[in-house]
């Protein structure tokens, strides 16, 4: 049997704590995008692709109750919806990536009618390419990341800009690029403090299944300046096998970030601790009253790591009234 984690370093035993599991939550096609929702103890995610017509993907947002209600869809086509957060009146903020008549936008989604609002769509007067991954900062501004693979894989039309990572600020209305010059955008994350942003570029995926090594497969970290602005890139770590897709922190500052074998963890200088061994992981939310329950989809499934570490308390989610529940489902 296949061990759940996998130690590089000592250090990861802070990260695994005395008891750590792995544990299977539901079997459910769930992709892209979790959300933890705490005051309803559920799960949000983005489905996987299935062919519609004219070649478009389907994709639902679905909401899984962990208290054992079951799955449920709040939107049903979703724009080919894939990453998402919590924004900070409790709507999910959604990057939908579109299809050739309907345009790529960040949506906010109503998760008690599914309604969805355009947040934006477009850049110096080009449509945005097919929004990937998205995170809210604490002062409210939406960082999304913009690759052009809705292009790639034949339901967008050319693009109209580059593969940049954009910061909208819902309070003027304005979005401008904060870094460019990536092959494919693809994860984004924030350090705890928001000092420093987390990228992951996962160019050595062109089409659907393949790895192209030549092409970047790592995670780059830019030091934020003044609360809008980025720094250089660096390079903080490269994933293998595979290419980095979801992207996560800790409260330590650790950095979680899937690839071909599972979520691997980079301690702070970007040095590889740690793995849980879970191939097919794509991405993950930290979950639970005390945020050490890492939810990870993984297409066919959502699985459950409890750990000693804990997840930052998202910053959108302080001013979400509701009660504090623990999750349950799973057998361990």
């Amino acid at each position: 049997m296949r061990r759940p984690f996998i130690t590089h370093e000592v250090s990861f035993a802070e990260v695994l704590g005395d008891d750590p599991r792995l544990g299977l939550v539901a079997r459910v096609d769930a992709h892209e995008g979790p959300v933890y929702a705490e005051d309803e103890d559920a799960l949000y995610f983005t489905s996987l692709p299935r062919p519609g017509p004219e070649g478009r993907p389907v994709v639902d947002i679905r909401r899984l109750a962990l208290d054992g209600g079951g799955v449920s869809v709040l939107r049903a086509d979703a724009g080919a919806a894939n990453g998402m957060a919590m924004g900070p009146d409790g709507r999910l903020v959604v990057c939908e990536q579109g299809d050739r008549a309907r345009p790529a936008r960040i949506s906010l989604v109503d998760r008690a009618t599914g309604e969805a609002e355009t947040l934006v769509d477009g850049w110096g007067g080009a449509p945005l390419n097919s929004p990937n991954d998205v995170v809210v900062k604490g002062d409210g501004t939406v960082w999304f990341t913009d690759p052009s693979y809705g292009h790639l894989q034949g339901f967008r039309p050319p693009p109209g800009a580059g593969d940049h990572v954009y910061r909208h600020d819902p309070a003027g209305g304005r979005t401008t690029v904060v870094a460019d010059g990536m092959d494919k955008p693809n994860g984004i994350a924030f350090s705890p403090d928001e000092r420093v942003l987390y990228v992951t570029d996962s160019g050595a995926n062109q089409e659907p299944g393949s790895f192209h090594p030549g092409r970047p497969h790592h995670v780059l970290a830019y030091d934020v300046r003044d609360g809008r602005h980025l720094g250089p890139p660096r390079v903080f770590a490269v994933t293998t096998p595979g290419f980095p897709d979801g992207l996560k922190v800790d409260e330590a500052g650790r950095v979680y970030a899937s690839a071909a074998s599972g979520v691997q963890v980079f301690d702070p200088r970007g040095d590889l601790i740690g793995e849980i061994a879970l191939p097919g992981a794509v991405n993950f939310a930290w979950a639970g009253p005390g945020r050490d329950v890492l939810l990870i989809t993984a297409d066919t499934a959502v699985w459950a790591a409890k750990l000693a570490a804990r997840g930052p308390r998202p910053a959108a989610a302080r001013d979400i009234a509701g009660p504090t529940r623990s999750v349950t489902t799973w057998q361990w």
